[in-house]
């Protein structure tokens, strides 16, 4: 191969992915929804919420979720999620004093698995701010051993299944 043509390469692979990067998620593409307040806290030197933020405004959407639907119970069920993958797209900044949106969908259901997508969006605007994804995997709390999805939760994650339009 020529430098030539490995510029080329690399060209075309940097266009795809830029193309990839353009595309902001909808707020119709999502099912649940938490409204999040930004904190002084999150901000960085640069006046907007640090990218690592971003991670636990995921973390607080579906957590809350399970919670709230008796789901999850944090210090005693005996099946619970551990994080394996995860991800984030960022398209325009958020800063302090900010209430953002965050839309919730699993995008893929398994035995023992859920991949879970967040958008994130302000108040007023049909198109997210950023998108992440993280997969749990399901365990048996004192194993720390997959194991298949509790029913109840199976049924409930099931309603939440989109695909990403």
């Amino acid at each position: 191969m020529s430098a030539d043509s490995g510029e080329k390469w690399e060209s075309a692979a940097m266009s795809r992915k830029e193309d990839q990067r353009a595309i902001r998620g909808r707020r119709d593409s999502y099912v649940q929804w938490r409204s999040i307040t930004t904190r002084w806290k999150d901000n960085d030197v640069y006046g907007h919420v640090n990218n690592v933020e971003y991670y636990s405004y995921f973390d607080t959407a579906v957590n809350a979720m399970l919670i709230e639907r008796g789901l999850l119970d944090p210090q005693s069920s005996p099946v619970i999620g551990l994080v394996v993958e995860t991800g984030c797209r960022y398209f325009a900044p958020v800063s302090f004093p900010e209430t953002i949106d965050a839309g919730v969908r699993v995008a893929k259901l398994g035995s023992s698995s859920v991949r879970y997508e967040i958008g994130l969006f302000k108040a007023s605007e049909d198109e997210a701010v950023a998108e992440g994804h993280f997969v749990h995997v399901y365990v048996d709390r004192a194993q720390r051993r997959p194991t298949p999805l509790p029913e109840e939760l199976r049924a409930c994650l099931a309603t939440l299944v989109r695909d990403a339009t």
